[in-house]
């Protein structure tokens, strides 16, 4: 189980973390949090129909990462379409954006928040088995871990420019003393993680 996503018996799954392990997954879980940001409607006050009937923004994100967390629609890479297409195209793209990146941002979030609360219920645990504990998942929490594994690795990937799966065999090259090093480590180890689990929510 060390290192890997296990069946649980009735669904869901479980893996062995050690205290390292469930810092890094922890703090990047919460990066993803604080760069996804708060909800349209925090405000205890407000009408709870007005976040209901919210539009999201029409533009794409400036950060690199949050456009590749929330990609814009219609967009073919192969086409080059004229000035007229790609007008009509932006134009459906917002639309499409306006009325969904709210929802996209919630789930997001929601995963985010579940992954940190699970690893935050293992406090203590690890004290008891030599510094490694065994997290059990339900499905439903099983699948939010996938979607949040999936997101940091989409993040990180962003950050190194990772654009294709060509890219991540030149990662296996970096020289030790490469900054990015670390970075790289913690994406193929989440890569790791979320391929085992992909693999036991499966079968």
């Amino acid at each position: 189980m060390p290192g890997h996503f296990e069946p649980m018996p009735g669904g869901g799954a479980a893996v062995a973390l050690d205290d390292v392990e469930i810092s890094i997954i922890r703090s990047l879980a919460v990066q993803l949090l604080e760069l996804i940001g708060p909800g349209p409607a925090e405000d205890a006050s407000a009408d709870p129909l007005a976040e209901l009937f919210a539009e999201g923004p029409s533009e794409p994100p400036s950060d690199p990462v949050l456009q590749r967390l929330f990609p814009d629609a219609y967009v073919d890479p192969e086409a080059a379409p004229g000035p007229r297409e790609e007008e009509e195209r932006r134009s459906r793209s917002a639309e499409f954006r306006r009325f969904t990146e709210n929802d996209l941002r919630a789930g997001k979030r929601e995963n985010a928040l579940a992954v940190v609360r699970s690893l935050d219920a293992l406090a203590g645990l690890d004290a008891e088995s030599d510094g490694v504990a065994v997290l059990e998942l339900s499905p439903e929490e099983s699948r939010q871990w996938l979607g949040t594994l999936n997101d940091l690795r989409l993040a990180i990937g962003s950050r190194l420019d990772i654009a294709a799966e060509d890219d991540t065999d030149l990662l296996y090259r970096l020289p030790d003393e490469d900054p990015r090093k670390p970075m790289v480590m913690a994406y193929l180890w989440l890569g790791g993680l979320q391929e085992t689990l992909v693999t036991t929510l499966m079968g």
